[in-house]
């Protein structure tokens, strides 16, 4: 499984971008693919293929009314380990011994 963490924003829109930031939002959250919204991008979670298919519609989409699009990307992949959206975080709160704010 893949952890995906990305941020899509089109330049020269003005310092709000947050119309076209939903827009994306909106196509993740159609995919079916687990996701987590941060304030400095989205965490897919899924097979490679399915979590880059989602940037794809995403850029698909952004770049019908956007000349330039400004996209980072990174990736984790672990061999057989699922739901690490949540598990990752609690590892280190069981560390830790608290919650932390997330």
């Amino acid at each position: 499984m893949v952890l995906l963490e990305f941020s899509m924003s089109p330049l020269g829109k003005g310092e709000s971008v947050g119309k076209y930031v939903a827009r994306s939002l909106d196509i993740i959250d159609k995919s079916g693919v687990a996701y987590r919204l941060n304030p400095m991008g989205t965490v897919l979670e899924g097979e490679w293929e399915e979590v880059f298919s989602v940037v794809q519609q995403c850029y698909e989409r952004m770049k019908k009314d956007c000349n330039r699009i400004s996209c980072t990307i990174k990736v984790d992949y672990r061999k057989g380990h699922s739901g690490r959206l949540q598990s990752k975080v609690a590892s280190v709160e069981k560390k830790l011994k608290r919650s932390v704010r997330h």
